[in-house]
């Protein structure tokens, strides 16, 4: 079956301090564009992260986001506010899922070329935003996690644009397959070894899985995941 991804929704947003009992700055909450911008190597024109240890950068310039989860979400989450951009994600897509998209894939809208570099990691920003303070952990454990984008080729991009898979180098490791070992067959050294051999993986999945086969160790993920810590 022939699929023609494309691009749903386009969102950015700066750091701002987001009010509550535990007040935080983030760049999570983000603002749907319709005009076009200005894709660089690093960011979205108007985005932009407060966390650059954990966020941004060339491996992780645009955050992905899978429109056929939403309806997953609002039914799991009994609540009608989720639409596109409500994960903190970039560009929201249409057409594909983790199942889809493999490391290393080169996609392209307009004149722009874009490589998926590694899954995304939920963090506790996602569980703070919506109140769900376990949100993080279910979107890792259902494998719903969307993923990354590094640039390969800046240009301008604008919602409703159609994406074109330009390069498929690995097509057995998907982001699906990525998750899976990362968070669930943590035992399977052999494919971990492989996932991490992997030239276009991003640095920091390379440290963490050289880490698991070398050293037997694993990251602290805690915090990452928990909003009360």
């Amino acid at each position: 079956m022939t699929i023609s991804p494309k691009l749903i929704s386009v969102q950015v947003g700066m750091p701002r301090l987001i009010e509550g009992s535990q007040p935080w700055t983030s760049g999570f909450i983000k603002t749907p564009i319709a005009e076009p911008l200005w894709l660089g190597r690093t960011n979205l024109e108007g985005d932009g992260q407060a966390d650059l240890i954990h966020h941004g950068g060339a491996d992780k310039a645009v955050c992905v986001y899978p429109a056929a989860h939403y309806e997953y979400w609002r039914q799991q989450l009994r609540r009608h506010d989720f639409f596109g951009g409500s994960f903190g994600e970039n560009f929201t897509v249409s057409q594909l899922v983790e199942q889809d998209v493999c490391i290393g894939d080169v996609w392209t809208m307009g004149d722009a070329a874009l490589q998926i570099s590694q899954p995304r990691q939920p963090c506790w920003k996602l569980a703070r935003r919506w109140g769900v303070k376990d949100l993080a952990l279910q979107v890792q454990e259902t494998g719903r996690t969307g993923w990354y984008f590094r640039v390969l080729t800046e240009g301008i991009v604008q919602r409703g644009m159609p994406l074109q898979l330009a390069d498929r180098q690995h097509p057995t490791w998907t982001i699906a397959e990525a998750n899976r070992i990362m968070h669930h067959d943590k035992h399977d050294r052999e494919a971990a070894a492989l996932l991490a051999a992997i030239p276009y993986l991003s640095d920091s999945w390379k440290s963490t899985l050289t880490n698991r086969i070398e050293k037997n160790i694993e990251p602290e993920t805690r915090k990452r995941l928990n909003p009360a810590d």
